[in-house]
């Protein structure tokens, strides 16, 4: 990892993916990431994440970047229900230089049928619960019913840890890999049924600027099933059985919701 001169000391960062590194130098810290997609300048040029300082290409092709060390903290899950986060969920969600380089690097907007298929394709039998097989199941019989025209980019993973404040109150969402282009209610709804009591659901949407309609409530449901359903799938295929539990649990209560607010549309009610 030479990647920069010898005063500096590199140190993982965690993460699933091995490649993101923290760089000290004399009192100066910079988070450094391998192989970040191009979409990260835009991100930091519209201010949804930490200052992107410089981006350098190595012998071996590959492209390291640095940005600001953010001196603050994640969000606490109950900050999620706060109105700063529905209003920078809206600025990333209306913004079109977001979609415009999404789209240049090749990214076709996600549909709900895409989803659907993917998600079979990727439930491989040995990991079926009965709660997976009932989740295809309705995600297959009701995608039709949420495949809207509005498309945003989307972060795709609305975990708390992925927001930041900083020491300076600004926010920002980070961990932008698997972004997507797709309907703005698939990061709604991981918000809303992972962090938001459905009594606080208009106030909060009315921040956003959406109005609380029955079709919404069934886009933000759909998708949420359908991200932890994906979530829940990787980690069994992976055997990472404290985070497969989790969602497991997830998925069942989302399940017994579903079954109880759209009864009319479940394949088995």
């Amino acid at each position: 990892m030479n990647w920069l001169n010898e005063d500096w000391v590199i140190a993982p960062a965690g993460g699933v993916t091995g490649q993101a590194f923290v760089a000290q130098s004399r009192g100066e810290k910079i988070f450094i990431k391998r192989n970040s997609s191009p979409f990260l300048a835009v991100l930091s040029a519209e201010g949804i994440v930490p200052k992107l300082l410089w981006t350098k290409r190595l012998e071996n092709g590959d492209v390291i970047t640095a940005q600001k060390w953010l001196n603050g903290r994640n969000l606490k899950a109950e900050e999620m229900k706060s109105e700063r986060v529905a209003k920078l969920l809206k600025r990333i969600h209306s913004s079109e230089p977001l979609v415009s380089m999404l789209a240049r690097l090749g990214k076709k907007p996600l549909t709900p049928k895409t989803i659907v298929d993917g998600l079979a394709a990727e439930a491989e039998p040995w990991v079926w619960t009965e709660d997976i097989r009932a989740a295809l199941r309705f995600l297959e019989r009701t995608h039709a019913a949420v495949d809207g025209t509005e498309k945003a980019v989307c972060h795709t993973d609305m975990n708390h840890n992925n927001w930041l404040l900083g020491e300076d109150g600004e926010l920002y969402l980070v961990d932008w890999d698997h972004a997507v282009i797709a309907d703005p209610a698939l990061d709604l709804g991981m918000v809303l049924h992972w962090y938001v009591e459905e009594s606080l659901w208009e106030e909060w949407l009315s921040d956003y600027g959406w109005p609380l309609s029955d079709s919404v409530r069934l886009r933000m449901y759909w998708y949420a099933l359908a991200r932890t359903l994906s979530f829940l799938l990787w980690n069994r295929v992976r055997e990472r059985h404290d985070e497969a539990r989790f969602y497991e649990k997830e998925l069942a209560r989302l399940m017994r919701y579903g079954e109880s607010r759209f009864k009319r549309m479940h394949p088995d009610g």
